[in-house]
């Protein structure tokens, strides 16, 4: 039971797992610190892309295979000492900062994903009836409009009813749409801003979507909450309401509904959203809860059950086929007209 409390002690603000963060080595500036952000993880693809059997994989600094799920620390320079947050930690400039995982850049079609029932929750395509999946593009939008992916060590539990939307979890990590100038790239890990967050109704289940600004955007510092965006980007917020409720038209499906009338909510209110994922993410790492399907596979969270060595890590992802022969498959580019 003692083995348990570092994790479960784990308050916001602090990662949870035995090691340490990844940190910058020395004591770097808080700009140096958030620069060098993704140079503290690289990817390794297997397979061909575009096919079905492409995986991307996760290596840490030192060159370790990680998850980005469950290894990736979700608060940005989560540090520690003698148990207790760094003064930089608590910094309220820094609550809002968060990791997140690239893992669709913007401008692109095709749907890539963290695998979450994957041992090691590599980035996949998404597949469809046998099909890699493409997002349509509806005029005037060219594929996603962010750079789209996910919080780490945040999980959307699908068996627990949210008392904001009363609708339960979608079962993955939660959403971020990323909104600086930058066009990045699938597996990027970088450090975000957090500002609002909308609340899609999918199906009947919960399907956050954060809006977030890259740290190193050249306009980030003028961004700290909703609002914000609606002055900086006038029509970026409307366009990405109108976004999801179509995207799945195009399919013959019906237009998604939301939460709140499809009000955008406050940064505050979207950090308690984090917060309530991060612990259902806790609960689900320390076997507390059912996960179903949901691969926990782990190399750096140690007091978890799923907790396995690098050399495991090792074996898991070369047992994965790197075929180069599978045959590649691209959307070919088909514009939407729906009107209002």
């Amino acid at each position: 039971m003692l083995a348990l409390l570092p994790l479960l002690r784990t308050s916001w603000g602090r990662r949870a797992g035995s090691l340490v963060a990844a940190r910058p080595p020395g004591g770097v500036s808080a700009g140096a610190g958030l620069w060098r952000a993704m140079s503290l993880y690289r990817t390794e693809g297997r397979g061909q892309p575009h096919s079905p059997g492409y995986r991307l994989f996760f290596k840490n600094e030192a060159g370790h295979y990680i998850s980005p799920f469950h290894d990736i620390p979700l608060k940005v320079d989560s540090i520690e000492e003698n148990g207790i947050p760094t003064k930089r930690a608590r910094n309220d400039e820094y609550e809002s900062l968060f990791n997140m995982v690239v893992e669709i850049p913007r401008w692109t079609n095709a749907k890539m994903e963290i695998a979450t029932k994957e041992p090691l929750n590599p980035i996949k395509p998404d597949i469809k009836d046998g099909k890699l999946r493409y997002v349509p593009n509806i005029f005037p939008h060219k594929g996603y409009i962010w750079n789209y992916g996910a919080l780490p060590q945040t999980w959307e539990d699908p068996r627990r009813k949210d008392k904001s939307t009363d609708c339960c979890g979608d079962d993955d990590p939660i959403d971020v749409c990323e909104i600086g100038s930058k066009v990045l790239s699938s597996g990027d890990v970088i450090r975000v801003k957090i500002l609002g967050v909308l609340a899609l109704i999918d199906q009947g289940e919960t399907d956050w979507k954060l809006i977030a600004i890259n740290v190193n955007d050249p306009e980030a510092s003028e961004f700290h909450d909703i609002d914000d965006v609606k002055k900086y980007k006038p029509g970026y917020l409307e366009a990405t309401l109108n976004w999801f409720r179509l995207y799945k038209v195009p399919d013959g499906k019906p237009e998604n509904q939301f939460a709140f009338n499809g009000e955008f909510k406050s940064k505050a209110f979207a950090l308690e959203v984090i917060k309530s994922t991060h612990e259902c993410w806790k609960a689900l790492l320390m076997k507390k809860c059912d996960g179903g399907p949901i691969n926990c596979t782990n190399v750096q969270v140690c007091d978890s059950p799923f907790h396995c060595t690098q050399e495991e890590a090792r074996a898991l992802v070369e047992s994965v086929s790197s075929s180069p022969n599978e045959e590649s498959n691209e959307e070919e580019q088909v514009w939407h007209f729906l009107g209002k």
